[in-house]
Parts: C-alpha cells; sequence; structure tokens
C-alpha cells in the first residue's frame, strides 16, 4: 500500500522505464486497494518478451492498452 505522495514521487520515473520499454500515451495517479499507484497507458500491447515491471520504488503499477490518442 502507497500513500499517494509516494506515488507521485514514483510517477516521473515511471514514465522513464516504461517509455524505453512500451509505447506509453500517458501515465497517471490511480487508486490500488486502500492506497494509491501509477497507472500507464499503453498505445499498443508490448512485445511478447518485453518484461513490464509491477513496482516502481515500491509503488505498485496498473497498465492498460488504451489504443493511440487522438484530438476530437
Amino acid at each position: 500500500m502507497s500513500t499517494i505522495d509516494e506515488a507521485r514521487a514514483a510517477k516521473e520515473k515511471t514514465f522513464s522505464v516504461f517509455s524505453s520499454l512500451a509505447a506509453v500515451v500517458g501515465v497517471g495517479i490511480t487508486r490500488i486497494d486502500s492506497g494509491y499507484g501509477v497507472k500507464v497507458n499503453l498505445a499498443q500491447p508490448p512485445g511478447p518478451h518485453v518484461g513490464l515491471p509491477d513496482t516502481v520504488d515500491g509503488v505498485p503499477i496498473r497498465i492498460e492498452v488504451v489504443g493511440n490518442l487522438r484530438k476530437r
């Protein structure tokens, strides 16, 4: 269980880690169980041999494939 301050502190590092592994379109903070975590939105699923971390600095990560973002 992480606090919101821990999730905020891990957000930038999470973006750095994931952007080198997958097509990241967004990173934010989300509720996970009774604490907070970092949510990573991907444009497409990562390749089959890409291992994405479950945590960054002890903060849990939630991954969602949302596709490419476009203006409406």
